[in-house]
């Protein structure tokens, strides 16, 4: 495409906007039929034939031949060969730095099991474990995301998780060394050059090779957001994500470069990842779409960013910073850049977003890497009842109860009640057996 690109202007205040909002953020990327059918003859196949079937989809989608699935396996050797001479020293400090980072975060919010004892010496509580063994999907394709491994892999170590196998597409037997390195780093258990939905088949249903998982987690394409969404209920998923999606609100005064710049880092994932800034200046959105136009040239990725601003970006004019946050709250986006003075103030009011970003200095991009918390977020809207990963993904909870006589007792009459109510007999002469009289 021209590297001279439309982006949509919209104003609260024109007529219309309100038809104009709502179709801009609308979901665009709707469930594709006929990718759904692909996906389940993928996931059946694979269901049926194990390592052949993975062996011919692999060879099929990734142009790599090998004799068994065992040689699609990444030996612990390789991994560490990988971060010890593969990269450079200042590649393996920047991952021991964001791992160090990103784990002392996830420490925070580890769940512990708990109980307490009421007047009638019941023992009531809640007991935490951690999921045996995880799945976690790393992309490849357009490009290697090592970060999408530090982030999957970390807060399930932290969680206690035994098992943690990991599964990464390498199209023609290529794969990047930084992913090989932070595979190393973050301590996975098992490493799998396998790639889209039958990669999500093999860690759902296991193959002779491949073990099953309790739950997979990790961001894909498409196809690999199908198949995550089809295997639910035979195991856990994170979530089904979307493109991605920032939305920045600025006041105006942060460098127009800045926020440029955030614009392209999320418009350059896809062509259908979405970035938004929301501004009460006029001025300050030409001069950002004037940036826009003067700085996408020099961007290798240009095609796709522009692609990307075009078809779902938008510069939007507000009256002032409480009507922003109304769109902010109607949008729910996965970003949220705060980009104005005492952004502490607006947060209290921010109902619906996945990673807040506040202050000028704040750029997204540190929350994709380093800053801590989990880059693996809600999009789609879905920040309007999703929370990001977080160690509480890989734990899972049980009810604890403990009954005394005296509660027995007491519990056992309520309990008949209900119960006879519902006409579930049986339910209330095994409450009524363990009453003292």
């Amino acid at each position: 495409m021209s590297e001279r690109i439309t982006i949509a202007r919209l104003d609260t205040v024109q007529d219309g906007f309100a038809e104009a909002f709502a179709s801009l953020i609308r979901e665009a990327v709707e469930s594709n039929e006929d990718v759904v059918q692909r996906v389940n003859a993928i996931l059946a196949d694979v269901r049926r034939r194990g390592d052949q079937a993975v062996l011919d989809y692999t060879a099929r989608y990734d142009d790599l031949e090998v004799a068994d699935v065992d040689a699609l396996r990444v030996s612990p050797a390789r991994l560490r060969a990988a971060y010890e001479e593969g990269i450079a020293q200042s590649a393996r400090t920047a991952l021991s730095s964001a791992v160090e980072r990103i784990r002392a975060y996830h420490e925070k919010h580890r769940l512990e099991s708990w109980s307490y004892e009421d007047d009638s010496g019941n023992l009531l509580g809640q007991q935490v474990r951690p999921l045996e063994r995880v799945g976690v999907y790393a992309p490849g394709g357009k490009a290697a995301y090592p970060s999408s491994i530090l982030m999957g892999v970390i807060p399930a170590h932290v969680a206690g998780v035994e098992e943690i196998v990991l599964t990464v597409p390498a199209p023609g037997g290529e794969l990047n060394p930084l992913v090989l390195a932070a595979a190393h780093v973050s301590g996975v258990s098992q490493v799998f050059t396998i790639g889209g939905a039958q990669a999500i088949a093999a860690l759902a249903f296991g193959t002779e090779t491949v073990p099953a998982v309790d739950k997979i987690v990790g961001p894909g394409n498409i196809y690999v957001a199908t198949a995550k969404k089809l295997v639910f209920g035979t195991v856990g998923i994170d979530m089904v994500a979307g493109p991605s999606e920032i939305v920045v609100v600025c006041d105006g005064n942060t460098p127009v470069e800045w926020i440029t710049m955030d614009l392209f880092s999320q418009a350059e994932h896809d062509e259908q990842a979405r970035a938004i800034l929301i501004c009460p200046d006029a001025e300050f959105l030409d001069q950002v779409e004037h940036s826009i136009a003067q700085t996408l040239p020099e961007m290798e990725r240009r095609e796709i960013i522009g692609r990307s601003l075009q078809s779902r970006g938008a510069l939007i004019k507000v009256s002032d910073l409480a009507e922003a946050v109304t769109l902010v709250n109607q949008i729910a986006p996965e970003h949220l850049e705060l980009s104005i003075d005492n952004p502490r103030s607006l947060l209290p009011e921010i109902r619906h977003a996945g990673a807040i970003f506040l202050g000028r200095y704040s750029a997204e991009v540190l929350g994709d890497y380093c800053a801590g918390p989990n880059h693996v977020l809600p999009t789609a809207g879905t920040a309007r009842f999703s929370s990001p990963l977080g160690v509480y993904d890989f734990q899972k909870r049980s009810s604890v109860i403990e009954c005394s006589a005296q509660g027995a007792d007491e519990l056992g009459k309520v309990a008949a009640v209900l119960a006879r109510s519902e006409k579930l007999t049986a339910h209330a002469r095994a409450a009524e057996l363990r009453l003292k009289s």
